[in-house]
């Protein structure tokens, strides 16, 4: 394993991060493939002795019951300093804000609640999960600045937000002598490179750390067409992202194929390697052991430059999708007053 800062902050991290969407109870959230405990706890236990010291959860993965077994397997199986934890909140919900809670209540509330589920004094970095478009920016800095002046979290980020929104919060963090984003989650993967318009090159600019989700389309880069599995087949979340540009995204993933086998290479590892040479830290998602097996081979892929422009060239634009598209259509609708 392949280790680097992250961003701007003092964290050391793997150069891959496990995401851990897929651990929860199945009966308590909105995705009915997620792994129980033991079966999430082999996951993180290979992850370990691969030298992934870096895992990303969500107060909203299956109820908190995703915070809850990945914090009681990594305090089986590690020392908390040998490890790099974050987790995520969502936005104040139309109950918090019709009774009054403020963003920095809502930020204190939900950091207190994410730490009791892991069983821990703190997180390594704590995310925004998604731009809150009904609460002044200010307000959530100010609470993510009381956070790290608590030790309740080392360093923040934020997910899914455009590039002007993350330079807004950062000027502001900036303006107010607060803790400043030292990394951006947003959705990038060899058929989703939209983030390359303004958010890499702000991120390239600032030193912000690239920690992007779905790196493998949900395993349609990781397998070739035909192929499925318990998620590809229940993940309807999923086939909302990329069931509708499929055909347009067939020349790639058929090209990725075509160098995994001349590389005798997984799709995996090719999909990822072409990714490390963009981010810090990609999210690769494991519900099964082999998955993050492929997911650390690839630190160690070195594809070529023609190979890397080979994999780029069929690209075409791609409509913003999933919570940015749903992110898109709340912006328009504050903006018209409706």
């Amino acid at each position: 394993m392949k280790y680097t800062k992250l961003g701007n902050s003092d964290l050391n991290v793997s150069r891959i991060c496990m995401g851990c969407m897929g651990f929860g109870d199945p009966q308590k959230g909105m995705h009915s493939w997620t792994l129980d405990e033991a079966s999430s706890k082999e996951i993180v236990k290979r992850g370990l002795e691969l030298g992934v010291n870096f895992y990303d959860t969500a107060i909203g993965y299956q109820g908190g019951t995703g915070e809850e077994y990945l914090g009681r397997i990594l305090g089986a199986l590690t020392k908390r300093q040998d490890v790099v934890v974050a987790t995520k909140f969502p936005p104040r919900t139309q109950t918090e804000i019709h009774s009054g809670v403020t963003g920095q209540q809502h930020v204190q509330n939900m950091l207190d609640t994410s730490l009791k589920h892991l069983g821990m004094d703190y997180v390594d970095l704590y995310i925004v999960h998604s731009w809150d478009y009904n609460t002044p920016i200010f307000e959530i800095m100010e609470g993510l600045n009381n956070a790290v002046k608590a030790g309740k979290t080392r360093a923040i980020g934020i997910s899914n937000c455009y590039a002007y929104q993350l330079a807004k919060a950062n000027a502001i963090a900036e303006q107010n002598g607060f803790a400043k984003f030292v990394s951006i989650q947003g959705h990038y993967n060899l058929i989703f490179r939209e983030e390359e318009r303004e958010m890499a090159k702000l991120c390239r600019e600032e030193n912000i750390a690239m920690t992007p989700y779905s790196t493998l389309a949900s395993g349609r880069l990781s397998r070739l067409p035909g192929e499925t599995s318990k998620r590809f087949q229940a993940d309807s979340y999923a086939k909302g992202k990329y069931d509708a540009t499929a055909e347009q995204d067939r020349e790639i993933i058929s090209r990725v194929a075509e160098l995994a086998s001349r590389h005798e290479v997984s799709m995996t590892e090719v999909s990822l390697s072409w990714l490390l040479t963009k981010v810090t830290a990609p999210v690769v998602g494991a519900t099964k052991p082999h998955h993050i097996e492929g997911a650390a081979k690839a630190v160690n892929l070195e594809l070529t430059t023609e190979e890397l422009a080979y994999l780029e060239e069929p690209y075409l634009p791609h409509k913003l999708v999933g919570v940015m598209a749903q992110n898109e259509s709340t912006a328009e609708k504050s903006l018209s007053g409706r």
